[in-house]
């Protein structure tokens, strides 16, 4: 079996990419983390690293076992904060989700950390794909998707609902397929996603995105409909988002004959039980939803 300090030691040392730097994080000397790394190489039996003077690469050994091994040592941690503390209001808890459902989200989870402050909310925002990725790699404890998962490491089921609507500058009243194409599209990380639901089932015209031209990009949930509200193009966008833009007046929203809305999923790692603080945040967003 390998030993867990070791393997700590090698893994802080490949991501601080620093045997100094990594001897004063772990509190050691820096003869002490080359003598880990070299006890460990002679575990295994076979190179970890290629050093260069006072640089070093990963070997394809190494560059395996700090991907097995950082998650092994993220399972020993979760593993160990769980057997001291599993109280259903304190501790942290770590969450993503895409912007649409953090807007809402947040502000819950946020409440919900007044009442207890014992909890510790970590919320990012980041796309589907992202999202997903975090949770298969124990970068977050939690997700929460627009789009069911694919990874074989994640588990998830449906909360809930949101509908999606087309989004236009304020003077267009009727949004025309000709009047969609002549403003351009705004894009965003889930644009693809959402505009195929929506604009499939309500314009016979669209087959995909790339038929309509695109005239900008925001990654950021707040800022999407700016250019929107300044003529620049069009959007589509879960409600929630577009209730929560602070210039409604510059703006159309435009409920379709065909309404459509996207599945909301929580999702978690499949092997990886979840604390009770985790069970009273998903609790807590399904009351909301």
């Amino acid at each position: 079996m390998i030993n867990p300090i070791w393997l700590n030691t090698f893994c802080t040392l490949v991501e601080v990419n620093h045997f100094t730097q990594t001897a004063d994080r772990l509190h050691m000397t820096q003869s002490g983390v080359s003598q880990h790394i070299k006890k460990l190489e002679q575990h295994v039996n076979c190179a970890l690293l290629e050093r260069h003077g006072k640089q070093f690469s990963l070997t394809v050994h190494g560059q395996n076992l700090y991907q097995q091994g950082s998650l092994l040592l993220k399972e020993w941690q979760f593993l160990e904060q769980q057997l001291k503390d599993d109280s259903p209001y304190s501790g942290k808890v770590k969450i993503q989700s895409p912007g649409s459902c953090g807007l809402q989200f947040y502000s819950q989870l946020l409440a919900l950390q007044t009442k207890h402050q014992g909890l510790n909310i970590d919320y990012r925002f980041a796309p589907n794909i992202s999202v997903e990725q975090a949770v298969a790699n124990h970068n977050a404890d939690i997700g929460f998707l627009t789009q069911a998962p694919t990874l074989s490491e994640v588990t998830s089921h449906k909360i809930g609902t949101e509908p999606l609507l087309l989004v236009t500058p304020a003077h267009i009243k009727t949004p025309t397929w000709q009047a969609l194409c002549e403003l351009g599209f705004i894009a965003h990380p889930d644009a693809k996603h959402h505009a195929q639901l929506l604009l499939s089932e309500n314009y016979p015209q669209f087959e995909h995105l790339e038929q309509i031209k695109h005239t900008g990009f925001s990654n950021q949930i707040s800022l999407i409909l700016e250019p929107v509200s300044l003529g620049l193009g069009f959007t589509v966008l879960p409600a929630h988002a577009i209730s929560a833009f602070n210039k409604p007046k510059l703006i159309q929203t435009h409920y379709l004959a065909n309404p459509i809305s996207e599945n909301i999923y929580v999702c978690h790692h499949r092997n990886r039980p979840l604390a009770k603080r985790m069970h009273t945040v998903i609790y807590t967003i399904k009351e909301s939803l």
